[in-house]
């Protein structure tokens, strides 16, 4: 995905990962049963937020990143059909480094 969105200050924007719409048992789970993601990857990081003295103060989070974020965290928008989250990094909870 070509990313035209560059996040402000200490903002990224995040592609979440959507939970599976069959459950292990097989049952099929309509779109309003279906739990907020809270996870997904960085597709674009800010250049951080600015200290006393004017310079940036670097991210800890960096573009294809998988992070963990708080459920009912940034703002949801939808860019050529895709849902994108923008946050801020303290929204963010975690970095997976594996799965």
């Amino acid at each position: 995905m070509s990313m035209s969105l560059k996040p402000l200050g200490n903002r990224v924007v995040i592609e979440p990962i959507e939970q599976e719409d069959i459950t292990s048992g097989g049952i099929v789970l309509p779109e309003t049963a279906k739990e907020k993601p809270q996870k997904g990857t960085i597709l674009s990081v800010g250049p951080g937020e600015r200290d006393e003295d004017g310079k940036y103060i670097p991210m800890d989070v960096k573009e294809g990143d998988k992070v963990l974020f708080a459920k009912y965290a940034g703002t949801e928008i939808k860019v050529d059909g895709d849902k994108l989250l923008i946050l801020k990094e303290s929204d963010i909870l975690a970095i997976v480094l594996s799965e």
